[in-house]
Formats: C-alpha cells, sequence, structure tokens
C-alpha cells in the first residue's frame, strides 16, 4: 500500500466517511492537485461545502463564480492560511497538505499571488527578484553575499519571461500597475512553485497589459501548473483553458468557457434567476 492510499485511509476513519474516496476515473499520477469532501464553516456559515476539486500537473486552470462562492477560501486552504473541518487536500501524490503549515506548504512549491501586487517599492526590479529567489531572503544576507553568475543568469530570464528585462534596474515605484503584477508573478518564479495561485490578476489592467497578462500565463502552463481565479470573463475566454464554476462552496460546473457559459445552472447563478 503506497503512502497515497495510506493518507486515503486514515482520513476515511478519521472522518467516518462511508463513501469510497477514490474516483475510479482519477489518474493519480497526473494529478499535482486534489481536494475531495472538502468543508470549512465560519461561525455557521458553510464557506466550503464537501468541495471536488483536481488540477492536473502543468495544467492552465481558471475558477470562477460569484462573490461569497468560496474561491478565495478554497486558495486559504491550499496554501495552509485555513484548515478545513473535514475533507483531504493533497499535493502531488504524496504530500498532505494539512498536515503542513503555511511556510512548509511554500517551501514544497506551491506559490501564492494575491490580487494587489506586494513587491518593494524602493528596490529595483532586479532586487525584488533577487530577494524572492530560494534560499535566505533577508536583505542583510543579500547585500552580504553577492548572486553568482548562475543566480544572475536566472534573474534576467525571469525578467524576460515577465516582460520587465527592459527595467531591472528601476525601482519598482515607478512601474505601471500592471508591471508590478507581473513582477510580483516573477518573484513567485524565482522560487521555482511547481504550482502558482493566481489571484484576479488583470483587475485594473489595461487592454494591452491583460494581453500580455494571458500570454504570461499561457506560456507558464505546462512548465509549472497555473490556477487563475478571476472575475474577467472576457479575460477567461482568451485564456481558452478549462474552467471551473464555484457556488455555495461546492463546484457547480467544469468545462470549457463555452459549455459553462451555456449551462443554466451556472446562468441561473449569474443573472440571479
Amino acid at each position: 500500500m503506497n503512502t497515497f492510499q495510506k493518507v486515503f485511509d486514515a482520513v476515511d476513519q478519521v472522518s467516518r466517511n462511508k463513501r469510497a474516496l477514490t474516483p475510479s476515473s482519477k489518474t493519480y499520477a497526473d494529478t499535482v492537485l486534489y481536494l475531495e469532501g472538502v468543508s470549512v464553516a465560519f461561525d455557521g456559515f458553510k464557506a466550503i461545502n464537501d468541495l471536488n476539486f483536481y488540477v492536473n500537473d502543468g495544467e492552465l486552470r481558471c475558477v470562477i463564480g460569484p462573490n461569497g462562492a468560496g474561491k478565495t477560501t478554497m486558495m486559504d486552504i491550499i496554501t495552509g492560511k485555513t484548515r478545513p473541518d473535514k475533507g483531504i487536500v493533497l499535493f502531488g501524490e504524496e504530500t498532505n497538505l494539512l498536515e503542513l503549515s503555511e511556510p512548509e506548504i511554500a517551501n514544497i512549491g506551491i506559490g501564492r499571488k494575491f490580487q494587489k501586487p506586494t513587491v518593494f517599492e524602493a528596490l529595483s526590479v532586479f532586487e525584488n527578484l533577487e530577494l524572492a529567489a530560494a534560499g535566505d531572503k533577508s536583505v542583510m544576507a543579500t547585500l552580504r553575499n553577492p548572486m553568482s553568475a548562475e543566480q544572475r543568469d536566472s534573474v534576467q530570464a525571469v525578467a524576460e519571461t515577465v516582460a520587465l528585462e527592459s527595467l531591472l534596474n528601476k525601482e519598482a515605484q515607478v512601474l505601471s500597475h500592471g508591471q508590478k503584477q507581473w513582477l510580483e508573478i516573477g518573484m513567485l518564479l524565482m522560487q521555482q512553485p511547481r504550482l502558482l495561485l493566481v489571484d484576479e490578476p488583470v483587475a485594473g489592467m489595461t487592454h494591452q497589459e491583460m494581453d500580455r497578462t494571458g500570454e504570461l500565463l499561457t506560456g507558464l502552463a505546462g512548465q509549472h501548473t497555473v490556477v487563475v481565479v478571476e472575475h474577467d470573463m472576457d479575460f477567461v475566454r482568451s485564456l481558452d483553458s478549462r474552467v471551473t464554476v464555484l457556488h455555495q462552496g461546492s463546484v457547480l460546473a467544469e468545462g470549457s468557457m463555452a459549455s459553462v457559459r451555456d449551462n443554466p445552472d451556472v446562468i441561473k447563478v449569474y443573472l440571479g434567476e
């Protein structure tokens, strides 16, 4: 019996869940993120309600839903900020995220970008990327230990990926809103994550910045797994990825953007019928 199955059996015994927790249609080797039977309540309100959510390795997935659907809470659970009342949350085939702290989850390859960019405004783009590199991220340690040629190459490569290679010496405070968003994504990439959770990346962007962000996220898929929470339906459509619709803490629909757009239940939720 492998570790993955042991986790399933242990959780099943604790929760006394009588149903089979292993869906026969899933291929675990391809699944990098696995949530099953996950629920959490705050003051009696079920923010997440028996949620089943699976993402394949290297996939670009969009998550949409009305306010209060559970999108942020789901991401909080994945990153260890919120502990569910019950359920299974696995990363890869063997890592039980419910046993790890937030820093430990970040260190095993899960990066999260919040809606509002959090960069060091007074530092240059290069210095922001330098500080975000794996290892000791303290400012003093970075100043005492000059980067190796390999590390500098990594900064240059990431800067090119996020279209900031010409701005490496500019302070972050002079960047546009969209460029700050890209810088924060770059800072996550410096940590070499396997899974990126990106929250409303195009909020407040110009159309040109939105197009560039779409190119960036689709380009990251494959080498990384990317889960995007977004409200802008035009942007979601442009990504041409699998879409999960959350409602009242559960998956309401899943599939292509065209299929979920035409789903009667989704129409009712968004139109309030």
